[in-house]
């Protein structure tokens, strides 16, 4: 495992000649060579891939066990000029029974053998012919001149990461032994299978893959038998399948000639920090094993010199399948506007009142309301959508707040604010020449006091519209926009704020809504508070200020989702945005997340009600909790240090 807490492991499927051990281990040999030049800490080959699967009654042939023996000795010595932890399929004869067997092999030795639990013997399978259920087994048998111990109750402790081994059909079955293995401590779970082709199987095995990956919160790696197998009665395609903790991160292609071999780097950092987090995780674990450590030998310094083997998301809010774009927006913001109405139905209210700026925020904020309505089957004129003009307010965004508000058949007001903030000026002392906190965060409370007052005339409720990053950042006034009575947005992130925006605009049938909200979109983020360019352009942006939202949502993910230390974060960013932005900009930008996040908890302590609609979110009853006056030292230590 690297100092950021990777291992890197492979998943292959070389050709084989069912029988022909010789041919398949030196097959197993040039892809293991090909891993060990990857620096790759575990490589995985397919169930019985030293004799091949289909090799039926011919497992019953003395040569062809005795060779097998031989064949894993030659192995053990191939690895001594090898850093890979090689785990191959053998059947492996023990006193008067034979066990379809994984076999692990590290430093020219053979480390332990586990045998398959559940045999199949169903359908085109029947290898309940050959071999014996590894339940029965727990011995200590000589191979490689050595005792090896073969049982289905041992781990081994890998490159400092714990991996359980399951085969083929384990997997399949209600209880798969992969959950008790994960209860007892692996993080990575090696299936060696041997699973046939079938119309529709593919993509049940991928999503029983993922699904497994996400139940143990574990790294899954699944290496299938290919090429060379018999088509007498089936086909194996060779599927090479990786997997972390629900998401597929590489997978082969299907029906190619030759060898397959897909490697990534699994975070089992990632996947501790979850089983802590997540207590509910090792309540039910009962099982004991017997753990066989062996020491790592891949390059600690691979990711440093640029060369992680897996994608990381620079948008982790967002991205996920194209095709699954219009269900997700609906998704979540079906999420936000459920809770919403339920607020609405439990207090006895049809009367919302919000503020609209013609930014992202607000619109998204107008839009849920707007679908709230609709499903309660309200009159969305109970909506009082006020815009309120100020010193900073720009043509563009007056425009499109207004005209937003006229289609989407809301009551509309305008109440301009600069008037009201001079008098407050005067009334204070402040010269309304110096810009400073004073000056932006008296407008933003001014709009505050008029949308509370309001929500009191109308007998509603003022809907909140800032949102996570924000919150996140302390980009908020206190006891200003920070306040409302219900917060819409509160766990929607910036990038996600505009992402489902978007979704609005591709899926409403009003062509001039979805000019407008497209025009939103391209709009720079700004709270605008003060004055604007002669051009009548926004001067005040957001992002020129507090850094780029893409990247404090990055790092918001990192420390809140996974609890990354800031070092990771950093590093993770320089290879998400590689070419986008250099190493000290991300770095300075880095500094200013957590330095505004620890100095403005105290104005998430007493943020308002809000739903949460994804796994990160800041709510004080909920998700988050820390000291208003808790230290950052030892986070931007490390980031000096970098």
């Amino acid at each position: 495992m690297n100092t950021l807490g990777y291992i890197r492991v492979a998943a292959a499927s070389p050709e084989v000649k069912p029988a022909d051990v010789d041919f398949n281990i030196n097959e197993i040999k040039n892809q293991v060579a090909i891993a060990d030049k990857k620096d790759v800490d575990i490589i995985l080959f397919p169930e019985l891939s030293v004799t091949g699967y289909t090799c039926a009654d011919l497992f019953y042939q003395q040569n062809i066990l005795e060779e097998t023996e031989i064949a894993l000795q030659k192995l053990a010595l191939f690895s001594l000029n090898t850093n890979v932890t090689i785990v191959v399929g053998a059947p492996l004869r023990v006193k008067n029974d034979i066990y379809n067997c994984a076999v692990v092999i590290n430093g020219g030795k053979i480390i332990g053998a586990v045998p398959k639990t559940h045999l199949p013997n169903y359908n085109e399978f029947y290898e309940k012919r050959w071999f014996s259920e590894g339940s029965k087994c727990n011995e200590r048998c000589y191979l490689d001149s050595e005792l090896t111990f073969v049982s289905r109750n041992i781990l081994f402790e890998i490159a400092g990461a714990k991996i359980g081994i399951e085969i083929c059909e384990d997997l399949w079955v209600p209880v798969p032994p992969s959950c008790d293995m994960a209860m007892a401590g692996a993080e990575i779970i090696l299936n060696l299978s041997a699973t046939n082709e079938l119309a529709g199987k593919h993509r049940y095995l991928t999503d029983l893959i993922a699904q497994q990956s996400a139940r143990c919160r574990c790294g899954y790696v699944y290496a299938s038998a290919g090429l060379g197998e018999s088509s007498t009665d089936l086909v194996f395609s060779g599927n090479c399948i990786i997997a972390e903790n629900g998401a597929i991160l590489a997978e082969s292609p299907r029906f190619s000639l030759g060898p397959k071999i897909e490697i990534r780097d699994i975070d089992i950092e990632m996947i501790r920090n979850d089983r802590i987090k997540y207590s509910t995780f090792n309540d039910s674990s009962n099982k004991r094993y017997e753990i066989l450590k062996m020491p790592s030998f891949a390059s600690e310094e691979s990711f440093n010199n640029g060369e992680l083997l897996r994608y990381i998301s620079p948008h982790p809010f967002t991205d996920g399948d194209p095709q699954q774009f219009r269900e997700r927006c609906d998704e979540i913001s079906s999420i936000q506007a459920w809770g919403l109405a339920q607020r609405l139905r439990a207090i006895h209210c049809k009367n919302t009142v919000i503020g609209i700026s013609g930014g992202l925020d607000s619109t998204l904020a107008l839009l849920v309301t707007v679908k709230a309505y609709d499903m309660l089957g309200y009159d969305r004129k109970g909506i009082t959508a006020i815009t309120m003009p100020g010193f900073g307010t720009t043509t563009r965004t007056h425009s499109n707040a207004s005209v937003l508000m006229q289609l989407l058949g809301v009551t509309m007001l305008e109440i301009p604010i600069s008037k009201a903030v001079e008098l407050h000026f005067k009334e204070i002392g402040h010269d309304p020449s110096v810009h400073d906190a004073t000056y932006e965060n008296s407008q933003a409370r001014e709009r505050t006091q008029i949308l509370m007052d309001m929500a009191n005339q109308t007998g509603g409720i003022v809907v909140g519209t800032g949102d996570l990053s924000e919150l996140a950042l302390g980009w908020c006034t206190y006891n200003g926009d920070q306040m409302s009575m219900y917060g819409v947005n509160a766990s929607v992130p910036k990038t996600l704020v505009k992402y489902l925006v978007e979704g609005y605009a591709n899926t409403t049938d009003n062509p001039e809504i979805r000019r407008v909200l497209l025009d939103i979109i391209d709009t720079p983020i700004s709270p605008e508070l003060l004055p604007a360019a002669a051009d009548d352009s926004i001067e005040q942006k957001t992002e020129d200020l507090v850094g780029p939202y893409e990247l404090h949502d990055f790092f918001l993910h990192g420390m809140l989702r996974h609890s990354f230390r800031p070092l990771k974060i950093y590093l993770l960013a320089c290879h998400a945005f590689n070419g986008k932005y250099d190493k000290e900009t991300i770095k300075h930008w880095l500094k200013t997340f957590y330095r505004r996040f620890f100095s403005q908890q105290f104005k998430r302590s007493c943020m308002p009600d809000g739903m949460k609609v994804g796994s990160v979110c800041l709510s004080p009853r909920g998700d988050w909790r820390m000291p208003s006056d808790a230290s950052s030292n030892l986070w931007l230590k490390e980031i000096e240090n970098i």
